[in-house]
């Protein structure tokens, strides 16, 4: 089955990468890994602006949503360009807030939807993704979720644009947990995932046509083309079980889509990682700023184990 955007999706998939191209993100991400978030913000904006969080907020409360498809394309594009903070959190929240009743979701959605508040969301027991930048935290905590009041200090992280601090406990109980959230969060997870692995590959590509060796381009060497070429059809084949689980989001899906996204954008890390050589170890090419990404991406909200874990149950109730 093939899975092919409409011209309405495409055409928003093209603004949102002309957007980001002009936003230089590369200094983005260099700006909110020390803590300086104020071009992050400006550039939160921007993506708000063209509609990306109101596709997780029902049009009750001024959103344009719930739409997963048109999410996992803004998605693709945000992994293309790294950009940094707590975007797949932002959805969860906007998703959580939805299951936890009107009055809790009049107050904090539109805010949401319009980008004027950042969210972030730490399931019990772990830390919530730059909680010093979001106003709105919520914590997953045994009786239901919370409107945390503080954060602790900032961990480090294996990507440094991901800054992890612990919530306060307490604070205003809003509702129930939403299952329905995590399905939500897997598919944002998978689709950055899928924009970071085409990113990583785009720029090896590049690369490995201008570095030359013996007097010729590397990428003329069959190893090397063997290389890339695995890399893309993994990539490929995660693609249309991105968007073919957007359209059911069934949690099983989601999941199978979200393990095969974030194990090709990994695979991919390492390709472009050992077809650079050492300067993609250099902070100065930039190469990092999507390898850390694709490793991290790989556990965020279930690990690939965990993952596939879900598909076999599902499969197996099915029998």
């Amino acid at each position: 089955m093939r899975f092919l955007l409409d011209p309405e999706q495409r055409a928003f998939a093209a603004s949102l990468d002309a957007l980001l191209t002009a936003a230089d993100t590369p200094a983005v991400i260099r700006d909110w890994s020390r803590g300086d978030h104020a071009s992050g913000r400006a550039l939160w904006s921007r993506a708000a602006r063209a509609g990306v969080f109101a596709l997780a907020v029902p049009e009750a409360y001024e959103g344009l949503g719930p739409r997963p498809v048109e999410l996992a394309v803004a998605f693709v594009e945000l992994g293309r360009h790294a950009v940094p903070g707590p975007l797949v959190e932002t959805v969860t929240a906007a998703v959580l807030l939805t299951g936890a009743g009107p009055g809790a979701a009049e107050r904090l959605l539109p805010a949401l939807a319009s980008g004027e508040t950042m969210a972030t969301v730490a399931l019990e027991g772990a830390y919530a993704l730059d909680g010093d930048a979001a106003a709105l935290r919520l914590a997953c905590a045994p009786d239901g979720i919370r409107l945390s009041p503080g954060h602790g200090p900032v961990r480090p992280s294996l990507d440094p644009a991901r800054r992890l601090t612990p919530l306060a406990p307490g604070g205003e109980l809003l509702g129930p947990p939403v299952e329905q959230a995590l399905t939500w969060a897997r598919l944002a997870t998978a689709a950055q995932a899928l924009g970071v692995g085409l990113a990583l590959l785009d720029r090896t590509v590049g690369y490995v046509k201008q570095r030359t060796q013996f007097g010729v381009p590397v990428g003329s060497f069959q190893a090397v083309r063997h290389r890339l070429a695995d890399a893309k059809t993994a990539l490929e084949f995660a693609r249309p079980l991105l968007f073919g689980a957007a359209l059911s989001m069934r949690p099983a899906e989601v999941a199978a889509a979200k393990a095969a996204a974030c194990e090709a954008a990994y695979a991919t890390a390492r390709t472009a990682l050992h077809l650079h050589g050492a300067i993609g170890y250099t902070a100065e090419y930039g190469l990092g700023l999507w390898l850390t990404k694709a490793r991290a991406l790989r556990t965020a909200w279930g690990d690939p184990e965990t993952c596939r874990a879900l598909v076999v149950s599902a499969g197996d109730r099915r029998w």
